[in-house]
């Protein structure tokens, strides 16, 4: 018992110090866990036809898996420039974009894609399942799935400026050229 001042000593300079390395840290940067892991297979309603659509079926292609919803402000932001990549990328045969519509109403969403287009598949996660297993924060975010079925590449937030040009110049072309 006569070890305990000293035990609480570290403690306290342990918190201490940890406290103190968050007041220098970026407080919205939020570690991407899932890269370089395999990709959660999952089955979802398609949007219109309400057929199973399992994301293993798409295995051997490169998969950019896009989350939004209809209320989302951000995912207004980025949809030309989803409707612009699958534009660019849909005539690659190992391409396949996928958009995943996270706790919507079906007719709003449908509005929503009648409204801002709608070139590329997309099924319904209804009660979060398919985000809680991605780890989503937040609409919109994005994933590039690779052929081998790995995460590459996590995009949180819009994807417009920067991050749209490191996706379609940096990410993509080499993951698609690899056989």
């Amino acid at each position: 018992m006569r070890y305990w001042p000293i035990l609480l000593f570290v403690g306290l300079f342990g918190l201490i110090a940890l406290f103190y390395r968050g007041l220098w840290g970026n407080p919205s940067f939020i570690p991407p866990v899932v890269i370089q892991t395999p990709a959660r297979d999952f089955v979802a309603p398609e949007l219109y036809k309400k057929t199973p659509i399992r994301l293993s079926q798409f295995k051997n292609k490169v998969v950019v898996l896009n989350f939004w919803a209809s209320w989302c402000a951000e995912c207004k932001l980025e949809h030309p420039a989803l409707l612009k990549i699958n534009e660019q990328f849909s005539s690659h045969p190992d391409f396949v974009m996928l958009g995943v519509n996270y706790q919507d109403k079906e007719e709003l969403a449908k509005d929503y894609l009648q409204e801002h287009g709608n070139t590329f598949l997309h099924v319904r996660d209804m009660i979060g399942s398919i985000s809680i297993d991605y780890g989503i924060y937040g609409v919109p975010e994005t994933f590039v799935i690779d052929r081998l079925g790995i995460i590459r590449h996590k995009s949180i937030g819009p994807l417009i400026g920067q991050s749209y040009v490191t996706l379609v110049e940096k990410i993509l072309p080499p993951l698609l050229r690899q056989n």
